[in-house]
């Protein structure tokens, strides 16, 4: 029986390693394509590792673009998004986990058949509104997508549910209103869920390149996903300097996730658990 075991996890395992080093290969071969001269980049058959690493192609990237303006954009709207959508999410999913009104059930059923249309079907309704409110190539034209969030509402709802109704009714006897016991009693109870859902909210901004490409047509209000769609040429592209530019975009998010490792793995952990 031992022997089984040990050889059931020996196999797991290497089924793990296979598919870790799949998810990892595209990330080696973006650095290293960084690194190669456009001849070695296009070359067939693919040639996996530089003669000699090109620094220039980060210099190039670099001074050709402003990567600063991109950084501070991206910065904000990520942080607006995860603010916005995580205290109005929070509301709407407490409102319809534990109050009762009319027409509950109908607005969860208009949330969650939102979360199955595919995003690209709200892009002109979205952009006429921020258009007629002059937001064009503005900060708050990137965030208005974000304020709230069909899946957001829909994770936090699953968390204020398993909560005990007799805490609202405790707290209302004591003379609480329904505000205090929202964010009083319900929110730092749903603590894990709001971080996971600050987590998802945040990779969903940075990875997010449609939307700021069709708002934001001034470089200097671009983030860093459109900044570098910018360099992809329509007949030819500098494939060592795209992924150059590649590289120094995901810097900040790899620091993010080695500084908030520990709070990335529970979130995403208890949402699962949920």
């Amino acid at each position: 029986m031992k022997i089984k075991m040990n050889k059931m996890t020996v196999l797991i395992h290497i089924v793990l390693i296979i598919g870790s080093l799949l998810m990892v290969m595209p990330f080696l071969w973006m650095v290293l394509t960084s690194g190669k001269t456009i001849s070695e980049s296009t070359q067939i058959p693919p040639q996996i590792f530089p003669e000699a690493f090109q620094i220039e192609n980060y210099q190039a990237v670099w001074n050709s673009l402003p990567f600063v303006n991109f950084y501070i954009n991206t910065g904000l709207m990520i942080a607006l998004r995860v603010l916005t959508s995580t205290l109005f999410s929070a509301m709407a999913a407490f409102a319809v986990a534990k109050l009762d009104f009319p027409g509950k059930n109908l607005f969860f059923a208009i949330v969650l058949t939102q979360m199955m249309i595919p995003s690209q079907i709200y892009l002109t309704p979205q952009y006429l509104l921020v258009q007629n409110l002059g937001l064009l190539n503005t900060i708050s034209a990137l965030v208005i997508p974000g304020i709230v969030s069909a899946f957001g509402t829909f994770l936090l709802r699953q968390f204020f549910i398993k909560l005990p109704d007799e805490l609202m009714e405790a707290a209302i006897i004591d003379g609480a209103t329904t505000w205090q016991v929202f964010y009083r009693i319900y929110m730092p109870l749903a603590r894990s869920g709001l971080v996971a859902l600050g987590i998802f909210t945040s990779l969903f901004a940075f990875k997010d390149l449609m939307w700021p490409l069709v708002v934001n047509m001034s470089q200097d209000k671009m983030t860093l996903s459109a900044g570098l769609a910018s360099l992809q040429g329509q007949f030819t592209t500098n494939y060592p300097q795209l992924m150059a530019g590649s590289v120094i975009a995901i810097i900040p998010m790899i620091i993010l996730y080695i500084i908030f490792q520990k709070q990335f793995i529970e979130g995403i952990a208890t949402t699962g658990g949920k």
